[in-house]
């Protein structure tokens, strides 16, 4: 007995040193380069924004933040990889939208946005647009949902991708007005704008960041926008709430998370690091004019609009019977 209780001792002995060395681990962090995950391709507004963030964070980090970039279904393929990343500050995910409506959309997208991930920040959001071609003769969204119920079996809608949101914006819009959209979905935001300035497809919806350029040269008009306020140089594109529907808010929302499991100090220190870097003005400036609006706002405000947008997107999905083959 006596020689158990000593085995005993010194295995809580040598259990003491690992407690102790967590909070010590988390302060020393990082000591190596951190990796950034991205679930889309180069040169789109996830990615923009990821690498104005790893710009900001790598120098007062003191080590690199290296930009990955891992597309593929729709995002999922990058969000599980950082999923079963391990915990240890050294891989986080900059993601959009998509990330909490794919678990709708997707039988098995390979990760759970609730259980496999820690929050961090949002980092900025960009209403929804409704959009018609310059050359075209809906000038309004009257006009474009007098023409949708004019026409047999629906108008085309170009749409940035399924399950984005200005997608799921123009499914809302469908069943809420009573019309129906034949929906052409491109592989990016940018062959969408591009089809619209063609002319191939009349109308469609995009994130404001993705179209607003083409929207202030004229070649695109906005119809309507669907986020809280109208945008501060688009003063004449009403809202979809100033065109009497005021739960009709939708966006594109950019974030930053870790994986499930990663230690507390290094999420909150990747918040406060986070939050400096994004409100920084000249960066508030600089993405209010591409048509993002900044929001770093911490973990427990992301966390709370994780789970309210999965729910939402949820319900709409089903009711629009939205299916990925």
């Amino acid at each position: 007995m006596r020689f158990r209780g000593k085995a005993l001792a010194r295995r809580h002995f040598l259990a003491l040193p690992t407690v102790l060395a967590t909070p010590a681990l988390a302060q020393a962090w990082p000591a190596r380069p951190v990796r950034l995950i991205v679930p889309f391709g180069p040169g789109g507004p996830t990615d923009v924004v990821a690498r104005i963030l790893a710009n900001g964070l790598s120098p007062v980090l003191g080590q690199p933040v290296v930009i990955e970039n891992r597309g593929g279904a729709g995002g999922n393929i990058g969000v599980a990889l950082a999923a079963r990343a391990a915990p240890d500050g050294y891989t986080l995910l900059v993601t959009s939208t998509g990330f909490v409506v794919n678990p709708s959309l997707f039988r098995n997208p390979g990760y759970d946005p609730i259980r496999d991930f820690a929050p961090i920040s949002e980092l900025a959001a960009s209403p929804d647009v409704f959009l018609a071609g310059a050359a075209s003769p809906i000038r309004s969204l009257a006009d474009l949902v007098a023409r949708a119920r004019a026409t047999p079996g629906g108008m085309h809608f170009a749409n940035p991708g399924t399950g984005s949101t200005p997608h799921l914006a123009g499914e809302r819009l469908a069943i809420e007005r009573g019309v129906s959209f034949v929906q052409v979905t491109h592989s990016s935001a940018a062959l969408c704008v591009q089809a619209l300035l063609a002319g191939t497809v009349e109308i469609g919806a995009t994130a404001l960041a993705s179209s607003h350029a083409q929207i202030k040269a004229g070649n695109l008009r906005a119809l309507a926008l669907t986020g809280p306020e109208r945008w501060f140089d688009l003063p004449d594109v009403p809202t979809m709430r100033d065109l009497g529907q005021p739960d009709f808010v939708t966006e594109t929302f950019l974030s930053l998370f870790a994986p499930a499991g990663t230690p507390t100090a290094i999420v909150e220190r990747l918040a406060r690091e986070t939050t400096a870097v994004m409100g920084d003005a000249e960066t508030r400036t600089r993405m209010r004019n591409a048509g993002f609006i900044v929001r770093p706002d911490g973990p427990e405000a992301l966390a709370n609009r994780v789970t309210r947008e999965v729910a939402a997107w949820r319900d709409l999905v089903a009711r629009a019977r939205i299916t990925v083959e």
